[in-house]
């Protein structure tokens, strides 16, 4: 990508400080710290408990292959439910219905229920329809709903469980690249109105979240491939060896090679629970992690979230971030044209829309993620770090989406100018 070496990207440069900063003068100290662990000492095909704090209540996460047959086993150590309430898709639990019902003892006498997991479906109807459907199957405050599924499933699962007789207990079973490393973990939940993405929700951690890599063999590869947006964002935000490492293997992960795979998921989910822990409702680095989800929501809310798959968007929305990043903070040009680079290889993606970049904008003013109508960028200086800032212009910002285009259509070394 040698036309981004040149820097003629945009409008006059300058520092920002970090919007959370006292003086400016944050820099890289302000950046997420977080324990660095090599991948060759991880043991693969070995569980994996990572604990994550919570002001409800520690929970763990469960990672490793097969994990889903001590499904029952955990569930026992959670204490006594009256009634076991499993929520998912009919597509995913066509795929995974065999592995979660062999964890699960039948004693438990588990019921099912089936919803739309399409993010046209994430909304409040579709809670209110599963709220009446567990009112029918007789659960009280003392069931246990089981999401088992992607982002979607979570997402009204876990708003579900925060409402329903003001809150019963929950346990994330996530299916998808996306829920594993990222959305089953931490305790968001939310749905979206037609005004914006996730702008209503709670913040209501699981009891326990079982990871299994195993049953990403059963993903789309239009999803599965998506969805690596999000462990891309882990190495650019907080972990450049992740980074190197993803560099080196991405090959082998849209190969879904078994033991690379469960080590990134592994690392990934180290770095979320390290930043919830720290920050649960997200007032200081958990925003960090919505690093190209401004850009990414806007896409979808646009969209309709008809034409984009969530990961899909981050990607779109993490590739405009470095750009934009690279305008403001001069995060070096080879480390944009990497990420950049790496990016590119988990697509491809469907196609830039066709809608002014004054109204993408208009769009994401509706970000949950806005402060009295300013927006906030997540945005990184350096690999392995990211900072959110509240004072960007907005004729950079402009500039970016006019180029937005250029990102999917463009060869990677055609990238040096923008069309606005």
């Amino acid at each position: 990508m040698n036309g981004l070496l040149h820097r003629p990207v945009m409008v006059a440069r300058r520092i920002f400080a970090p919007h959370d900063s006292a003086d400016g003068s944050a820099g890289d100290k302000a950046c997420v710290t977080l324990e660095r662990r090599a991948f060759f000492e991880m043991k693969a095909g070995q569980a994996h408990s990572i604990r994550v704090r919570a002001s409800a209540g520690d929970y763990s996460v469960a990672c490793g292959p097969g994990i889903l047959r001590q499904a029952g086993r955990v569930i026992e150590k959670l204490g006594r439910f009256t009634s076991v309430h499993i929520l998912s898709s009919p597509k995913v639990w066509r795929a995974v219905a065999g592995r979660v019902r062999r964890g699960i003892s039948p004693a438990y006498e588990p019921q099912v229920h089936l919803f739309n997991d399409a993010e046209t479906a994430k909304n409040l109807r579709t809670v209110e329809e599963m709220a009446r459907t567990l009112v029918r199957a007789g659960a009280d405050r003392k069931a246990l709903l089981i999401a088992v599924g992607g982002g979607v499933v979570g997402d009204v699962a876990g708003f579900l469980a925060a409402s329903y007789l003001r809150g019963v207990a929950l346990a994330q079973v996530p299916t998808t690249v996306v829920a594993q490393v990222d959305s089953a973990v931490g305790g968001k939940t939310g749905v979206n109105l037609p005004e914006g993405k996730n702008l209503v929700g709670a913040f209501y951690p699981p009891r326990v979240v079982l990871v299994d890599p195993d049953v990403l063999t059963t993903l789309p590869d239009r999803e599965f491939r998506g969805g690596l947006a999000e462990v891309i964002k882990y190495g650019v935000i907080a972990d450049e060896k992740l980074f190197r490492f993803l560099e080196e293997n991405i090959t082998r992960i849209l190969r879904r090679d078994a033991s690379v795979l469960e080590h990134v998921i592994r690392r990934c989910i180290e770095i979320k629970a390290s930043v919830v822990s720290r920050d649960e409702r997200e007032s200081g680095p958990r925003e960090t992690l919505n690093f190209g989800h401004t850009f990414g929501h806007a896409l979808e809310s646009a969209t309709r979230y008809r034409r984009f798959q969530h990961g899909e968007a981050v990607a779109l929305g993490m590739m405009c971030a470095a750009l934009l990043g690279h305008e403001l903070l001069e995060t070096p040009a080879d480390q944009v044209s990497r990420m950049v680079a790496l990016i590119r290889q988990i697509g491809p993606f469907p196609t830039w829309p066709k809608i002014p970049a004054v109204r993408l904008l208009k769009t994401m003013s509706s970000d949950k993620k806005a402060n009295k109508g300013q927006l906030r960028f997540v945005l990184t200086p350096r690999l392995g770090c990211a900072l959110s800032y509240a004072d960007v212009p907005m004729k950079n910002v402009l500039c970016v989406l006019r180029f937005g285009p250029q990102l999917v259509l463009r060869p990677p070394a055609e990238l040096e100018k923008c069309d606005g």
